[in-house]
């Protein structure tokens, strides 16, 4: 398959090449070049909770916060 590459350096990847890939719209790839050829590889999406996750620092127990949250007179 031969692609012609535009003034802005954009390419269209063939159909076939994007349903054999599993490559859908807003996919993000990485390039890097290998040996004078032009690689792309389809990145992992990370997880946006995984992201955040332990960046609170609470100095309670999640039993006193759901404990105060559900409006326990003693959980100040």
């Amino acid at each position: 398959m031969k692609v012609i590459v535009s003034e802005k350096g954009q390419v269209t990847i063939p159909k076939a090449l994007r349903k054999r890939l599993g490559l859908r719209p807003g996919q993000v790839l990485e390039f890097h070049e290998e040996q004078g050829r032009l690689v792309a590889v389809k990145t992992v999406p990370r997880d946006p909770v995984e992201s955040v996750y332990g960046i609170l620092k609470l100095r309670r127990s999640t039993n006193e916060i759901i404990a105060a949250l559900r409006g326990a007179p003693d959980a100040v």
